[in-house]
């Protein structure tokens, strides 16, 4: 990979401007933005479903549901997805920070991460719904809002039509303009 001039992005790397604007690109940054709101999220739901799992109990055991096989895996689980979110996201806001010129790949790459952090707090903050039960559907547990906000990522730009268009299409050497449009 080539490293982009300091002087701004060559011109043959620049995004169409309705999608992404150029250098200093604010819609990029906002994506990656949104990417690392939803993975601290995903974090947060994580850190209510530890503590759950801690202090509730079972009729079926004599400890904490943190003892329980389906517990442990619902934990693992959340923790594993955690654990592809953040580098994905650190990597591609690495390359952008160091000027990594990847040329029209660039907004498949910022899309597929706000879409991967996205779809992963999502997987992880239902996951956790089953560890803490029911109560955390009540706004009182703090869970509920958790449950809304990730929900509402699946929709918030650049929802899944528009990311699955241009990580296709860029990957098939399609340009961005071309029809049918459907994001």
């Amino acid at each position: 990979m080539r490293r982009v001039p300091p002087n701004g992005l060559p011109a043959r790397s620049r995004c169409r401007p309705n999608l992404l604007g150029t250098a200093p690109n604010p819609t990029g940054l906002r994506l990656m933005g949104f990417g690392n709101i939803y993975f601290g999220l995903a974090k947060r739901a994580l850190d209510l479903s530890i503590t759950a799992a801690k202090s509730k109990g079972s009729l079926a055991l004599s400890r904490s549901m943190a003892y329980h096989p389906e517990a442990q895996h619902a934990i693992a689980e959340m923790v594993i997805e955690l654990e592809s979110i953040g580098p994905h996201l650190d990597t591609v806001a690495e390359d952008w920070s160091n000027g990594i010129d990847h040329g029209a790949h660039w907004p498949s790459k910022i899309f597929a991460a706000k879409y991967r952090a996205v779809e992963g707090s999502w997987r992880v903050v239902d996951l956790g719904l089953d560890v803490t039960g029911g109560l955390g559907i009540f706004q009182s547990s703090g869970y509920e809002r958790l449950i809304r906000d990730a929900r509402l990522g699946r929709i918030h730009p650049a929802n899944s039509f528009l990311t699955h268009e241009v990580v296709g299409k860029t990957a098939l050497g399609i340009s961005l303009d071309e029809q049918p449009r459907w994001g």
